[in-house]
Formats: C-alpha cells, sequence, structure tokens
C-alpha cells in the first residue's frame, strides 16, 4: 500500500460504535415510533394520518375519498415508511371495537372482531370522524409547534391542540427498544368530570379521582372482576385489570335443558378464535358440560351460544370457560408516554395534569393569536373611519395622484396612516361609502375592541383561562359523551381483611415466653404512683410481660429477634385477647426459632412510600455496645421467612432497635447506671447485613447495655427505672453530648436498695408509663406525676415489688382522655427515694478513647 494511502482511515472500537448506532436507532423507535405523546395521545403514524385527512379535506361532512388516496397523501409527504403500516394503522382508528371512539368513519370491509382482515386500500373508502376532528382544531391558529417533514419540502405538527384528551379515552399500545406502552381506553364522561375536579382542586388525590373516573371502558363492554388492578393501574401507572365476557343463562326445551348465551367478549379477543379452542377443549374433555357451540352474532349483536347437558351445572361450566377459555383474560396496565420527548410511567393524575398543561398553553397560544389578528383587523378599520371622516378630501387626493404609489404615499402623510391602512383605503370598493356600510364599519370597531378587551383579559387571567378549558371540556361532554359500555364486579380480592378491620390504637403484649396478643386501649385504666397496680396477664409459672406498647391496627410491625433476625407482620394479625389471658404463641405467627426471642418492635404505616423509606434510619444497639443505622428501604420488602437485620458475633444479642429521621440524640443506657449521649450524625448509614461501630464502653464483662432513647421532642425528658422499682425523670440536658465509643456519664445512682438500671425511656408530660413485674403484676400511671430531678439522683419508688420479683417491662402509652384513680392507689415515701444527690459523680468523666470511631468488621 502506498503511503499516505490509509490518511483517512479513522480507527474506531467497533463495540462503542455498535453501543452508539443501538442507542440512536432506539432512541427514535422510543420518540418517532412506539410511545404515544402525553399530550395528544398519539403517536406519530396516527398524527401523520389525521392531518394529512385534514389537509385532504376528508372531514366528517365530506364525502369519503379512496383510502390508498388518503394512504399515498400520508406516505409522501409525512410518513416514509410502509403503506401497509399506515392502513393498518388508519383501519383500526376506523373499528369500533379496537378503539373507543374511533378517529376515522370507514367506508367498505374494515375487518370485523372476528379477526377477517380488511379489503385492499384500493377498495375501501374513509374520512374523519367528527370526534377526530377536535383533536385538530384551531391547528392553524399557531397552538402548536411545526417541524419540517422527512425531506424539509413541508411542515408537520409536532403535536395536535388535542381538545379531548386521547390517551386516556382510547388508550395505546406499543412495543418500543428496552421499554412497551399499554394503556387502557375510558369512558369521555368520566374522564371530562375528572379533569373538571382537578381543575377545581389541583391537590385532588388519586382515590378523589377515582370517584369520577370508575375504571377503564373497554369498546367490547365486558366485565372488569376485580377493582385492586384497576386502582394499582390509577396509583402506580402498572397493575394488572382482570375482563370477563358477559354471560347469562337461557333455559330452553321447556326447562329441560340450559344454555350460556355470550353477548360480551374481553377486549382484544378475537371471537372466532375464542369459539374454536372452546371446541378444542371440550372435545379434549378439558371443559365438561357442553353439548353444542353456535356463533348466532349478527347486525343486531353479538351472541355465542354454549348448550349445556341436561345434568350439567350452568354455573359450574361458566366458571370452567373463565378458568380455561378466554372470556376471562386481563389487560396488563403499562402506561408509558412521552413527557417532553422522554418516556415516563404515569399514573391516572399525572395523565391529567399533563393534559391541562397542554390545553392550557394551547389557550394561551390561540388567545395571543386571536389578539394579534383582531389588532390588525383594528388598525385597518381605524384607516377607514379616517377616510370615512375626511371622504371628499381622500377622493380628491386619490383623483389628483399620477399613480397608486403617488396616492399611497399622498394618505400616509396626509393623514398619518400607515402603509397597510393606505393600501386597504385604497383597496376599499366604492360600495363601503354608503352610509349603511359606514356603519357597520363603525360596528364591526367597536366589536373588535371589545374582543380585543376580553382576549387581554383572558391573558391576564390564568383562572379564565382554566374556565374556558372546562367550558370547551363540557361541550365536548355534552356531543360525545355516552353510556359507560363495561362494567365492574368485586371479588374476594378487593375485600381484604385489612379492610373489615377499624384502625385504631391497641395494646400489644409479649410475654417473657414469646406469647402475644392484641388488647382494647380502654381495658387498662390509670392509677397514681406508688398504687399496688391491677392484675393483667395471666401467665403461666416463670413467665411474665416483657414488652407492652400501643399500636395502630393496620400498621406493619417489623419485629426484631435476639439473634438480629426482622420478621414483618400485620398488627390487626396478632390474636384478640383479653387484658388477662394469656395471647398465641409467637411462633404461630411468624416463623422464629425456638431458641430466639423478640427483643425489639418498630411500627411501620406504609412500606411503599419511597421518600418515606429513604429519609428514615433504624438505629440498633446491641448488648456489647454496637450501634448501626442503616436507611428504612432496605427492610422495606418482607419475606416470609424474616431476613437477617444485622450482621452480629456470637457472644452478643440485640437489644434495642429506634427508627429515627437522620438527625436525633442517641442515648445509650447500660446495667451499671451510665449512659452515653451523641448526635446520630455519629453513626454513619452503613448496609443491612453490616456489623456496625462502637458506642459505649462498658466497665467490665458483667456490664451490658439494656436500652437506647433515640430523643426527638423537644420537651422530652429522660426516665430510668432500677430493677427494684425505683426510677426518675431528668432532663436530656443533664446528659451532656461525649463522644461516640466513650464511658458516658452517670444516669442514675445505682445502689443496693435500687437495684441495677433496667429501662431508659424518653416521655413528656403527657405521656403514661406502663410498668410490668415479672410477677404479672402491671401499673400504669402518669409521667406528669413524676418531678424533673438530678442525672445522679436515686429517684423515687414507682412500684411496690414483692420479695424475689422485680420490674420486667417499662413502656411508654398515650394518655386516656379520662383517668380513673383506684381507691387503693398510694404514694409511697422513701426517706431516701428523693435524696438530694444532684451532685456529679467523681467517675463522671468523658471517655475519649482513641478507639472510638473503629469499625467493627
Amino acid at each position: 500500500m502506498a503511503q499516505g494511502e490509509n490518511e483517512n482511515i479513522i480507527p474506531i472500537n467497533i463495540e462503542e460504535e455498535m453501543r452508539g448506532a443501538y442507542i440512536d436507532y432506539s432512541m427514535s423507535v422510543i420518540v418517532s415510533r412506539a410511545l404515544p405523546d402525553v399530550r395528544d395521545g398519539l403517536k406519530p403514524v396516527h398524527r401523520r394520518i389525521l392531518f394529512g385527512m385534514q389537509e385532504l379535506g376528508v372531514l366528517h361532512n365530506k364525502p369519503h375519498k379512496k383510502s390508498a388516496r388518503i394512504v399515498g397523501e400520508v406516505l409522501g409527504k409525512y410518513h416514509p415508511h410502509g403503506d401497509s403500516a399506515v392502513y393498518e394503522t388508519m383501519v383500526r382508528m376506523a373499528q369500533p371495537w379496537s378503539l373507543r371512539y374511533p378517529l376515522v368513519d370507514g367506508q367498505g370491509n374494515f375487518g370485523s372482531v372476528d379477526g377477517d382482515n380488511p379489503a385492499a386500500m384500493r377498495y375501501t373508502e374513509a374520512r374523519l370522524k367528527r370526534i377526530a376532528e377536535e383533536l385538530l382544531v384551531d391547528i392553524n391558529k399557531e397552538t402548536v409547534d411545526f417541524q419540517f417533514n422527512f425531506d424539509d419540502s413541508l411542515k408537520e405538527p409536532v403535536v395536535l391542540p388535542a381538545k379531548i384528551p386521547a390517551l386516556l379515552l382510547n388508550g395505546a399500545s406499543g412495543i418500543a427498544v428496552g421499554m412497551a406502552t399499554n394503556m387502557a381506553p375510558h369512558n369521555l364522561g368520566e374522564v371530562i368530570d375528572g379533569i373538571a375536579a382537578y381543575i377545581d382542586n389541583n391537590d385532588i388525590t388519586i382515590e378523589e379521582l377515582m370517584v369520577h373516573i370508575v375504571a377503564p371502558d373497554f369498546p367490547t363492554g365486558g366485565i372488569i372482576y376485580g377493582y385492586n388492578g384497576v386502582k394499582a393501574a390509577f396509583e402506580t401507572g402498572r397493575g394488572r385489570v382482570v375482563m370477563r365476557g358477559k354471560a347469562n343463562v337461557e333455559v330452553k326445551d321447556g326447562g329441560s335443558k340450559e344454555m350460556i348465551i355470550i353477548t360480551e367478549i374481553p377486549y382484544m379477543v378475537n371471537k372466532a378464535s375464542m369459539v374454536e379452542k372452546t371446541a378444542a377443549l371440550i372435545n379434549e374433555k378439558k371443559i365438561e358440560g357442553i353439548s353444542a357451540i353456535r356463533d348466532e352474532s349478527d347486525r343486531s349483536g353479538m351472541r355465542i351460544v354454549y348448550e349445556l347437558k341436561r345434568d350439567a351445572i350452568s354455573s359450574v361450566v361458566l366458571n370452567n370457560l373463565y378458568k380455561h377459555t378466554q372470556l376471562q383474560t386481563s389487560f396488563s396496565v403499562n402506561n408509558v408516554a412521552l413527557v417532553k420527548g422522554r418516556p415516563y410511567t404515569l399514573n391516572l393524575k399525572d395523565m391529567i395534569v399533563h393534559f391541562v398543561n397542554h390545553r392550557h398553553e394551547v389557550v394561551i397560544r390561540r388567545t395571543e393569536y386571536e389578539l394579534r389578528e383582531a389588532e390588525k383587523r383594528a388598525h385597518i378599520l381605524q384607516g377607514y373611519l379616517i377616510a370615512l371622516d375626511h371622504l371628499d378630501e381622500v377622493i380628491s387626493l386619490i383623483r389628483s395622484s399620477a399613480d397608486p404609489e403617488t396616492a399611497r404615499n399622498s394618505l400616509m402623510e396626509r393623514f398619518e396612516l400607515s402603509e397597510i391602512q393606505a393600501r386597504a383605503i385604497l383597496d376599499m370598493r366604492l360600495q363601503r361609502l354608503t352610509g349603511m356600510e359606514r356603519d357597520k364599519i363603525i360596528k364591526e370597531y367597536d366589536d373588535i375592541m371589545a374582543l380585543i378587551g376580553e382576549l387581554k383579559e383572558i391573558l391576564a387571567s390564568e383562572d379564565k383561562r382554566m374556565e374556558i378549558i372546562k367550558e370547551e371540556l363540557a361541550e365536548m361532554k355534552t356531543r360525545y359523551a355516552d353510556d359507560r359500555r363495561t362494567e365492574i364486579e368485586h371479588n374476594a380480592e378487593d375485600f381484604s381483611y385489612e379492610d373489615m378491620i377499624p384502625n385504631e390504637e391497641v395494646i400489644i403484649t409479649v410475654s417473657h415466653e414469646g406469647y402475644v396478643k392484641r388488647t382494647a386501649l380502654s381495658e387498662y385504666r390509670t392509677q397514681g404512683r406508688g398504687g399496688v397496680g391491677s392484675r393483667g396477664v395471666s401467665t403461666k409459672q416463670d413467665d411474665f410481660t416483657e414488652y407492652l406498647f400501643t399500636a395502630s391496627t393496620h400498621n406493619y410491625l417489623l419485629i426484631f429477634t435476639d439473634k438480629a433476625k426482622l420478621f414483618w407482620l400485620k398488627t390487626y394479625a396478632i390474636p384478640e385477647g383479653s387484658k388477662t389471658s394469656k395471647g398465641r404463641p409467637i411462633q404461630n405467627l411468624i416463623s422464629i426459632e425456638q431458641d430466639d426471642k423478640i427483643r425489639s418492635i418498630i411500627q411501620v404505616a406504609d412500606l411503599n412510600n419511597q421518600d418515606y423509606l429513604n429519609n428514615h434510619f433504624l438505629v440498633m444497639v446491641t448488648k456489647r455496645g454496637i450501634i448501626k443505622k442503616t436507611t428504612l428501604e432496605q427492610y422495606s420488602r418482607p419475606r416470609t421467612n424474616g431476613i437477617i437485620a444485622l450482621n452480629i458475633r456470637e457472644d452478643d444479642q440485640l437489644v434495642k432497635v429506634e427508627m429515627t429521621n437522620g438527625n436525633q440524640q442517641i442515648v445509650i443506657a447500660a446495667k451499671s447506671g451510665r449512659a452515653i449521649h451523641f448526635n446520630e450524625t455519629a453513626v454513619r448509614p452503613m448496609g443491612r447485613t453490616a456489623t456496625g461501630v462502637k458506642a459505649i464502653k462498658l466497665n467490665d464483662d458483667n456490664d451490658y447495655v439494656i436500652g437506647m432513647v433515640c430523643a426527638s421532642e423537644e420537651n422530652a425528658t429522660l426516665l430510668v427505672v432500677s430493677e427494684k422499682g425505683y426510677g426518675k425523670r431528668s432532663s436530656l440536658d443533664e446528659y451532656r453530648i461525649t463522644n461516640r465509643g466513650g464511658k458516658g456519664v452517670k444516669a442514675m445512682s445505682v445502689t443496693e436498695k435500687t437495684g441495677t438500671l433496667v429501662a431508659i425511656k424518653e416521655v413528656v408530660e403527657t405521656d403514661d408509663l406502663m410498668i410490668i413485674n415479672k410477677s404479672g403484676i402491671t401499673i400504669r400511671i402518669s409521667v406528669d406525676g413524676l418531678r424533673i430531678m438530678g442525672r445522679a439522683t436515686q429517684g423515687v419508688r414507682l412500684i411496690k415489688i414483692g420479695e424475689n420479683d422485680e420490674i420486667s417491662s417499662v413502656e411508654k402509652i398515650s394518655k386516656e382522655e379520662e383517668v380513673e384513680e383506684v381507691e387503693d392507689a398510694t404514694i409511697v415515701t422513701d426517706e431516701n427515694s428523693e435524696a438530694a444527690t444532684d451532685e456529679p459523680s467523681t467517675d463522671d468523666s468523658e471517655d475519649s478513647s482513641d478507639d472510638s470511631n473503629e469499625i467493627i468488621e
């Protein structure tokens, strides 16, 4: 090869070139072929056919034209693809079983619901339907942008003005590259009512919109069986809508035989194919009880007859038909449409919002256009009026001019007219000089000025523009609305057990042995501090209530165990029991191991809200002082057998889990009576299976973490309780902030009389405390009965503890409106119980050990 021959060869990586070419191709398919625009609900081919038909003049009140002529017009001017693609698209737009509101009025053979092919385009004729013209109205008023066609010789609209929401009315289906769309049709009247409701209230919820737009409305009628799929589709843009044919049973031969009559079939089902496949299933004995099948459909409507055998039960046969044939099928909704040229999955409200925004822009552009035209006309009329006021002089000036150019310049100079006005005066016919014509000009000018005023008011007021949109939609409803064709039949899945349970607060109790129950909040009374308590749970020997808390019946409970496993359970799934009942073993409700036990329970109202899940965290602390923080989102996918919540060491166990907002104050207390206080930001978020970092340095091997508080409320105070019934409230400020991983400060003066620390809680004045000891005695006291005292004091006695008894659980619950006092409620005093020992202990120093930031692998 001679030198220099390869100078124009550029080496290119074939992988990068193929990737680039494929991305270009896929974006072309997505934007220019397969997906509809959210504004007018049309793909480019539909838009070009409708625009081409309007340009050709085949309107609803004009004669039909040959389909070949229309296809040629669209191909030659706007859509340089196969003629069959254009013709098949136009045919579908004319089929009343394919589109809920057909856009093309076809004449000739346009196929059938049995799947028959349409006649060739040279035989059929077509014109626009009147409703299709509503998509094109005002297109010549600069309401939408135009772009050059494929050879830059003509211009075509980027989008149509769309006076009706075609995307919701007729739906769409298409397969792009890497994505697809399948949108259901809806009833025009319902959709317009929903849009009007949104215009009246922009904050309307999807649930409120569903009062107006009940469900999809398919052109072939039928029945939507079950509402959950519809609800999911409206709320998320994705859902599975189950459709059934409409069937009724008729009696034959004097009541000895029955017939199942099908009058409507599911959308997109080929009738002939369905009948044929049903016959095959009968021959194969997969469907029993049918003796004959006939298709008696005619021009008056559909009628498929299934004759039953004498001993056949019609309901059983019909259910088998639903199960095995296309008499029941599903429509998988996948609302993907182009928003500003990019594909998005849209829910019901999204589609309405984008349509209203489009119509708002169209109204603005149309009004601006009409204002410009009105001002142009007013300008000419002003010139006419000036000429008519000086008629003799104008005529004289024109007669004395040598040519039109001289006359125009003379008029402009003499009467200070514009060139447009001067030309208009010269072009004026002599008949306009009569008195009657003069009056017409004056009236037209007054009308034009009034119109200009109205148009300016519209441009100045968004409320007026929205009112115009509503009025135009109301006109569309009056003109085109019809009755719903598809019925809705609720099935058992629509009525979940949860729907039948009131959403109310209940008490959840969990015993040491793992017995769980829920109890009405009203069963518990409030007593004075120091009372002897009332009999709570009836437990078996050596068992006692370990956890007690309030929960909402519809909430999810995230149940964490000693072994750091997580299980999910709905509150209402916990069996209900009286205050004294034992409850049910937790093993009957979740797959917890025999040697594992519940350690912490977190309530979550919603596991689907991504913003909520990503902005809330679960903070966990173990017995050996290890802390870990992870986003709630990582624990939002329930599994029957649970998941590992924390990678925990063999000699350790989970103590407490709290849900936080990412910026709370954390206080962790140890059995020895010390507590460490640091900001949550000192713990970085970690993965679900991470081990965590050191939270507190324990005194010795016998010391361990007994609880954690993630303080959030402004007026919150910390309550600490010892095993022998002593407790106190202290301000959070008393616990000075130290480094994570240090020893912390004294939380309570632990003595032989008080016993070691067993609980630490964040409480406010309006809280009540529920205290349970191991013998099953419970007492409920008000927090406001406990005064705030120093951090290092012993506190006061909260509950009388019998010999060989200890406190097992302390929980705060909501205060009831009415407080019942029991007669034997007494306040126990002790000469040392409120000893003024507020001075800090000598061992209150902060431990700033070097390993405070150590990551435990």
